[in-house]
């Protein structure tokens, strides 16, 4: 990581029209921006009952099984295995490394597979590059209970419906996200900490809270998060994110980018992308930060 940080840190000064415009149009410019950033907000969909006392059972999972997921009072502490651990099957033999499962969350509205998003190019990359080892999908931010039942079904194995202790633990998952879809991450990993599954590494790219959700507390299920993040645009995203219990969780780092000397192409993004959310936009374009989050996910996957 210590290379990484170097070859971020960047400076000197760079013409920024908006310092020169009138007050007026700054105004008026940041009211627009606020509109299409945060006027669509919308809370992930609601989960009405409590979760059951985590039965591990979630049968050939559900809409409605997964909509139990979010509602548990308490969070239940769990370890993650460690890297390159070895589990064994119910014979007692050791089984087969399992598939790293790889989850990316889009940012605002972005349906899921749009390729003018680095996330969805990720993905795409990982499923070409690797599917004897990676299982990796791509989700809009708002499709948090559809990446839950993805990763249940991932689990179960042996296809019967219910995840055993063994298949929990066994567990190798990776959880990334841009703006929204960051948040959205850092929230599927706490609804996976109350299913005692554990999650190898999340992933925040400039990381932006949604309604009802604290993307800067990595659960404990939790083995290791980093964060990265620009601190220049009208759209910021989170500088820091902290472990809940940092004997369990350990952080990577909080990376901060600067597009002040060396700008991003943010090539076939809306017109009002580019104007108000530039910097926001420049480090999901930055091939510097997503080469780091690909080196990271494929470390994890061999």
């Amino acid at each position: 990581m210590q290379t990484f940080r170097e070859t971020r840190a960047r400076t000197g000064g760079r013409f920024s029209p908006l310092r020169e415009f009138p007050e007026r149009f700054f105004v008026i410019a940041s009211c627009l921006m606020f509109m299409v950033t945060f006027s669509f907000a919308r809370p992930a969909r609601g989960l009405s009952q409590a979760e059951a006392a985590q039965s591990s059972e979630f049968a050939a999972p559900s809409a409605g099984q997964v909509d139990q997921v979010d509602s548990v009072g308490k969070e239940g502490a769990i370890s993650a295995p460690s890297l390159g651990e070895s589990t064994g099957n119910r014979s007692g033999q050791p089984r087969p490394r399992r598939k790293l499962i790889v989850i990316g969350f889009l940012g605002g509205k972005v349906r899921a597979g749009n390729l003018v998003h680095r996330e969805a190019q990720l993905i795409k990359t990982l499923q070409l590059g690797y599917p004897l080892a990676i299982r990796a999908e791509i989700f809009a931010n708002s499709d948090g209970n559809a990446a839950l039942r993805a990763i249940l079904e991932f689990l179960d194995e042996d296809g019967d419906g219910r995840l055993s202790d063994e298949e929990k633990k066994s567990a190798r998952i990776v959880l990334f996200g841009h703006s929204w879809g960051a948040s959205q991450a850092i929230t599927l990993a706490k609804r996976l900490n109350k299913l005692q599954i554990p999650v190898l590494l999340t992933i925040q790219v400039d990381s932006v809270r949604k309604l009802r959700q604290n993307d800067g507390d990595i659960p404990p299920n939790v083995l290791e998060a980093v964060n990265f993040y620009q601190s220049e645009g009208l759209l910021r995203g989170r500088k820091l994110i902290v472990a809940r219990d940092p004997s369990k969780t350990k952080i990577l780092g909080n990376h901060e980018s600067s597009y002040r000397h060396n700008p991003v192409s943010c090539a076939g993004f809306p017109w009002y992308a580019r104007t108000f959310m530039r910097q926001h936009i420049q480090i999901e374009n930055d091939p510097a930060v997503w080469s780091e989050i690909e080196e990271l996910i494929l470390f994890r996957a061999r």
